[in-house]
């Protein structure tokens, strides 16, 4: 159900009167409070019909993103909290333009004029470590809640972290209901390219080890209820200017393996190199298996080829990327940076995926098995990004962001033609 104007306002409130009453009673030490104005304009051309059938998806949308994080009581066993509220704006978009995520789409295919969230985490603090409950976001490289439109995603569930020894961040967690982007509340669905688990839960295990140090990884693993376990190994060194990035996953079928069959192995090798105000970065991705390398969380893939509108995850893909980022601070414009890259990717086989899997499904109108992906798929992506933050006066850390996505494909990778347009306008006002 979507919440009217006056109860966004009343989230919003509320959440800045929680910060107020907790540092007037001295309850909670290191409070902070936050609400990012964000404004979200976002334009699909189509160059081939969409599988809705659109050719043109265009949404303009302004959200509010209130976040609340206290410190904890004194004592052995310390307690806070962690709280958000959001409320959406439609100003622009029809229905024949509806469907962008940046806001939900009703039983007729209209844009919501308003929609609204909020939510919130107990946490338990001990020593080093920390223990959450509730609502929350959620960073690892196994399940990982994206920001990438006008709300961000949300999952439920608890996250312990802890960081007794040094130089290693451990983190387990186990979700049960996951909020999408353009939703009003969490659901127990956890949805992927195949992998659609109603009613499950993900958990996951792993550390991030030597952050500090130039040579530095991760190890982590996760299980989707009765999908699949999933593995995750990193290797990274950094000093000088130079960045190298090594990235491994590995995916099985588990329990009654509800998306089919999986033996999945992807891994990107990337390499970057800074020198002044230039950087250049080359990539290259590999998977190996009959099925895409799949995912929950839309940030939850660590590749290298990974962008912003494809991921490079076929069955069977290759894909190399080429990236150039300048700042033009060193040419007298503080404050304004600049990214084009290129991917492209072939080698995608998806008729090898088994049948009457997630990945290869048995249609019953033309009574065959339809895989995702044919033979020979191939396609490219080509991002351009210019994006400049305010350095000083009232306007300070106000962003304006300007970003094109040109993606091509053949009828085997079944990815959409479309030329995608960004304008993303941010401005945070602390309490």
């Amino acid at each position: 159900m979507i919440e009217s104007a006056p109860s966004r306002i009343t989230l919003l409130l509320l959440l800045c009167g929680l910060t107020e009453t907790a540092a007037a009673d001295g309850f909670f030490d290191d409070a902070k409070s936050e609400v990012l104005s964000r404004n979200f304009f976002l334009s699909n051309d189509y160059r081939s019909p969409s599988p809705t059938g659109k050719n043109y998806k265009q949404e303009w949308a302004h959200g509010f993103i209130g976040t609340f994080s206290s410190g904890f009581t004194d004592g052995t066993i310390g307690f806070g909290i962690d709280a958000h509220a959001f409320a959406g704006l439609k100003l622009d978009g029809g229905k024949g333009h509806s469907g962008t995520g940046l806001l939900p789409v009703d039983s007729d295919g209209r844009s919501e004029n308003d929609y609204s969230s909020a939510g919130g985490a107990l946490k338990l603090k001990a020593s080093r470590s920390t223990l959450a409950f509730g609502e929350m976001t959620v960073e690892t490289p196994v399940f990982d809640t994206a920001d990438k439109r006008l709300q961000p995603e949300y999952a439920t569930g608890f996250l312990l972290t802890s960081r007794e020894i040094d130089n290693i961040n451990l983190q387990a967690g186990h979700f049960t209901a996951f909020k999408n982007q353009d939703s009003a509340s969490g659901k127990g669905d956890f949805y992927g390219y195949g992998a659609n688990t109603e009613h499950g839960s993900i958990s996951f295990l792993g550390a991030d080890l030597f952050g500090d140090s130039p040579v530095g990884g991760a190890v982590y693993a996760s299980e989707l209820t009765d999908t699949w376990h999933q593995y995750y190994g990193n290797l990274h060194f950094k000093q000088a200017g130079i960045f190298l990035d090594a990235n491994l996953y590995h995916t099985r079928d588990t329990g009654r393996a509800l998306a089919g069959a999986i033996d999945n192995t992807a891994f990107s090798l990337s390499g970057k190199y800074t020198v002044g105000p230039h950087a250049v970065m080359l990539g290259w991705q590999r998977i190996d298996g009959d099925t895409p390398f799949d995912f929950v969380g839309g940030d939850s893939i660590y590749l290298a080829n990974s962008i912003k509108y494809a991921d490079f995850n076929g069955a069977g893909e290759r894909s190399w990327q080429a990236r150039y980022d300048l700042d033009l601070g060193a040419f007298g414009i503080p404050g304004l940076n600049f990214m084009t890259r290129y991917v492209r990717g072939n080698h995608i086989d998806g008729t090898h995926a088994p049948k009457g899997g997630a990945y290869n499904p048995f249609a019953a109108d033309s009574a065959e098995f339809q895989p995702l992906q044919g033979d020979g798929g191939k396609h490219w992506e080509r991002d351009i990004d210019l994006k400049y933050i305010v350095q000083s006066g009232a306007a300070k850390d106000l962003s304006v962001q300007l970003s094109h996505v040109s993606h091509r494909a053949n009828s085997a990778q079944a990815g959409d033609d479309i030329d995608r347009i960004y304008v993303v306008v941010q401005y945070p006002l602390g309490f």
